[in-house]
């Protein structure tokens, strides 16, 4: 494709609610300007947010980290120093063509993660009818990253969460993505040491395989 695809990465904490406000905009002027769009990697202070799906008994213990309802689909999920969070804003009838399709757009984000996860060792995998990305360890399926998306005139908003090296026990005040019956894990818990900015570049290598859109530049401010 032709069209100019920005990634911003941000080297400082952006707020959950600017980020949010923000990515709406940006996706309305996508549409307006028919552009293919742009991503931004960041981290967000703690945060508890509620999807549409969310209830009230899923959220157990929030204590001082705030909670904010947001127009993803979904149920609670935690944010924080330690996950890389990328919010993707596609214009999917420019990366599709003429039949846009969320559900391929989400298995793409899914194949972006767990080929960038297969390079440092890690047998990452999808399960049908569970939404984010898992993996076994010590003995059960635990989720590594997490996937919310909303759309706007098919201009796709929110995006993926990888847990790097996050505080963990922040998702005990929550039941993460409605599912009790599951863990939370991230790579160092399973033992890898590396940093955002090191994660970034294998993602950053896979995403022309797999998305067949040329990065234009990088830049460290969100636009």
């Amino acid at each position: 494709m032709s069209d100019n695809f920005p990634i911003y990465i941000s080297k400082e904490p952006v707020a959950y609610s600017y980020a949010e406000q923000k990515m709406l905009t940006i996706a309305k002027r996508i549409y307006q300007d028919n552009s293919l769009g742009e991503a931004w990697f960041l981290e967000h202070p703690h945060v508890y947010t509620a999807g549409v799906s969310a209830k009230i008994d899923e959220l157990l213990n929030a204590r001082d980290v705030p909670v904010h309802q947001v127009s993803r689909g979904g149920k609670y999920t935690y944010h924080g120093p330690g996950q890389r969070v990328i919010y993707t804003m596609f214009n999917l009838k420019k990366l599709h063509g003429d039949a846009p399709d969320i559900r391929l757009f989400i298995n793409q984000l899914e194949d972006w993660i767990i080929t960038s996860l297969s390079q440092i060792s890690v047998n990452a995998y999808k399960v049908p009818n569970r939404v984010g990305i898992w993996v076994k360890h010590k003995d059960k399926e635990q989720k590594i990253a997490a996937i919310g998306i909303k759309l706007h005139k098919w201009i796709s908003y929110h995006g993926i969460a990888i847990n790097i090296k996050p505080d963990l026990r922040y998702f005990e005040g929550i039941i993460p993505c409605g599912l009790a019956n599951f863990g939370v894990c991230s790579l160092q818990s399973l033992g890898i040491n590396i940093s955002l900015e090191e994660f970034d570049s294998i993602l950053l290598d896979n995403f022309y395989s797999i998305f067949k859109v040329e990065m234009d530049f990088l830049n460290e401010q969100i636009s």
